[in-house]
């Protein structure tokens, strides 16, 4: 009898100090803690600095060179994660911001002692692990298998775009065409509605048009019954945009469309695709890895002129927490983007700069291949993140005025 793969993570205990790596990780950064009164750089993080004793220790952004002293191959573990994973290599890294520490090295490093190039990337527990590169790019270094479980490349993998009509699921699909997908699945609502450009994906040998309307549960159902199975890295595209706020509009239909689209549209995929998706974690090299929301900015701070729309995203967002948590004990990473105002009908109105349909696509694409978790385009939104971590109540003032 053929023996049932269940998912298995790595070991994913940190503690509360040792998130702060974690936090960087999931953005794209390699931050480590350093002390505000020596400078003094560490690893591992600690309540206090190992030079000075100092508890104001600070998170910040750090040089990835660094020098691989020793290495070593695993062949044997009594982790569950790693016993089906060996050989696995490790190596010791001594960085030039100081501090040396133990890595996972990708198979194209050479043997000790060999420049590297360090990066924080998180695993399928969500946790952030250290893994050393070679220092500059090398022919087909995304198939490696130690980086495939650190990331969610697309490449020989499986995608699902839920709406590809919008100028945007059209960007994504082309995007994922490129990137070697095995098969893209264009989801399409209102069939009898004509797209410029929507007929040219069906051309493409590699992509599928799939019905799918997030606002029919028997649609999603439908869907989820012919490909739900089969889906590595589900993308869902699919938004409903008006520019209104409370008080310049009567009744609640357009924030209802927005609703239906945005969060309840989230959930029915959530409930049909999700179990199998779970269900899949553990499939080897076609196991599922990833899910990728589309969210806004304006989730963070609601933006008055676009007041619904706001709320709709600020509810995608705690209902994609959620999913996170769900999906987290499979290995299938929630993928949160959040971009600023889209160059697209609705938002014709803001005055630039905007986030190109292009320019968003490749920063998806970009957040699956680099593994990181919360991906903030654009010029406005890395403003907002930054003007809304420093001070929310200040941000929110301000966009009221």
């Amino acid at each position: 009898m053929l023996r049932t793969r269940l998912p298995t993570l790595p070991p994913g205990g940190r503690s509360r100090i040792a998130l702060g790596l974690t936090a960087a990780a999931a953005q794209g950064r390699f931050e480590l803690q350093q002390c505000a009164d020596c400078g003094k750089v560490q690893y591992p993080p600690r309540e206090a600095c190992e030079n000075c004793l100092s508890i104001h220790m600070k998170w910040r952004q750090q040089s990835e060179e660094g020098e691989l002293l020793s290495e070593t191959t695993l062949h044997h573990s009594n982790d569950l994660f790693f016993r089906e994973r060996l050989p696995w290599r490790l190596g010791l890294v001594r960085l030039e911001c100081g501090p040396s520490v133990v890595a996972h090295l990708h198979g194209d490093v050479p043997r000790a002692p060999a420049r590297v190039r360090i990066a924080a990337r998180l695993d399928r527990a969500g946790q952030a692990v250290l893994v050393a590169f070679p220092p500059e790019e090398t022919p087909n270094m995304a198939d490696d298998r130690r980086l495939r479980e650190f990331t969610c490349d697309p490449k020989f993998r499986k995608v699902l775009v839920t709406d590809a009509k919008t100028p945007l699921g059209q960007q994504l699909v082309k995007a994922f065409v490129e990137a070697k997908a095995e098969i893209v699945w264009a989801g399409h609502a209102e069939p009898w509605k004509k797209f410029p450009g929507f007929d040219e994906l069906g051309r493409l040998p590699q992509v599928t048009l799939l019905p799918l309307d997030l606002t029919d549960s028997r649609s999603v159902r439908e869907a989820a019954a012919q490909v739900g199975g089969k889906v590595d890295i589900l993308v869902n595209s699919a938004e409903h945009h008006r520019g209104f706020g409370i008080a310049n509009r009567s009744g609640v239909e357009t924030a209802r469309a927005e609703m239906d689209v945005n969060y309840f549209g989230l959930l029915r995929l959530a409930q049909e695709f999700g179990p199998a998706m779970r269900s899949r974690g553990a499939d080897g090299t076609a196991s599922a890895v990833a899910w990728v929301n589309l969210l806004s900015v304006y989730a963070l701070a609601s933006f008055p002129p676009h007041g619904t729309f706001s709320a709709s995203k600020a509810a995608a967002h705690s209902l994609a927490q959620c999913l996170r948590a769900e999906m987290r004990p499979a290995g299938v990473r929630v993928v949160n983007v959040f971009p600023g105002p889209i160059d697209d009908e609705w938002n014709q109105l803001l005055l630039p700069p905007k986030v190109a349909p292009e320019a968003l696509a490749r920063a998806i694409l970009g957040a699956l291949k680099d593994g990181i978790e919360d991906v903030y385009p654009g010029d406005v939104a890395q403003e907002w993140l930054e003007r809304w971590r420093d001070n929310p109540k200040a941000l929110e003032r301000e966009l009221s005025a």
